[in-house]
């Protein structure tokens, strides 16, 4: 039997999970808002996001991406009838933030922490999850907390080159993240490896300061850093989503998640995600 694999959200890091599962045998059909302007892997099927139940109801595993609005997760507001009444669904994962961790005053936060969401993006986060759990039943379930997405397109490379990086000095501020690319490493081999219901930390090994990363990128680009900018005097031209970003700090660890996993990170650091990015642009 073929392993079809749903992804709710053919994103950007809908895309490379897509692509992921795709190169480990998964047949894979991904949803769009508007199919004729989206742009998949070679090999994934796509379809209507309002049009995916049937495709639900025939897979054998699922992967949300798709944010909640304030009504609620709306994936199960669209299928919850089709995911119920998939007869080889057996695991669902759904990509959540390290926001529901709130603010920890730099303090490190594992899988078991308890949430503590101080946003409201964040505790809609949370209850999506807590739908999940309930929608999941006797299936397995993966719910990962994922930190800063960066990748190619998205990243202190791009900002460099389109004279928008700076570099904001916070001290003793830093934040986690993680390349595209690893998430999907991760969620395709929490598919294959079902085991209950599982928190997974998707975050890469360094929790670092912004400003290191933009000292890096310019590194590799072989151009001058921005100056450094204190927080303070960067704070009043920040906008209110960059401002919550930063007003919550914390050291989220994964030592867990890649063990249950059985995983190493193919950038385990900032350094090697973005040496990832200028090789593949390079390649083509």
């Amino acid at each position: 039997m073929v392993d079809r694999l749903v992804v709710a959200g053919l994103g950007y890091s809908g895309g490379a999970i897509a692509q992921e599962a795709l190169a480990a045998g998964f047949a894979v059909t991904g949803t769009a808002r508007d199919p004729a302007r989206a742009a998949p892997p070679p090999g994934v099927a796509v379809i209507a996001f309002a049009e995916a139940g049937a495709a639900i109801r025939e897979a054998t595993h699922l992967v949300v991406t798709a944010a909640p609005g304030e009504a609620g997760d709306p994936v199960l507001a669209a299928h919850a009838a089709a995911i119920a009444a998939a007869p080889a669904l057996r695991w669902l994962g759904y990509l959540s933030t390290t926001g529901v961790y709130g603010d920890r005053g730099g303090a490190a936060v594992e899988e078991a922490t308890p949430p503590a969401p101080g946003q409201d993006r964040s505790r809609r986060r949370l209850e999506a999850e807590e739908a999940w759990r309930a929608a999941a039943g006797v299936r397995a379930l993966d719910l990962f907390r994922v930190g800063g997405i960066y990748g190619p397109g998205r990243s202190a490379l791009d900002e460099l080159r389109a004279g928008t990086a700076r570099r904001v000095v916070k001290p003793g501020h830093a934040f986690s993240r993680i390349h595209r690319d690893d998430i999907a490493l991760a969620v395709v081999a929490a598919a294959r490896r079902p085991d209950g219901v599982r928190v997974l930390h998707l975050v890469d090994d360094e929790p670092a300061p912004s400003a290191d990363v933009v000292a890096e990128a310019a590194r590799l680009l072989g151009v001058e850093p921005p100056p450094e900018l204190p927080f303070e005097a960067a704070a009043p031209r920040m906008s209110p989503m960059a401002l919550s970003f930063w007003s919550e700090n914390r050291v989220v660890t994964n030592a867990a998640t890649k063990a249950a996993l059985g995983i190493a990170w193919r950038c385990p650091t900032y350094r090697e995600g973005l040496a990832r990015i200028l090789a593949a642009e390079k390649a083509g």
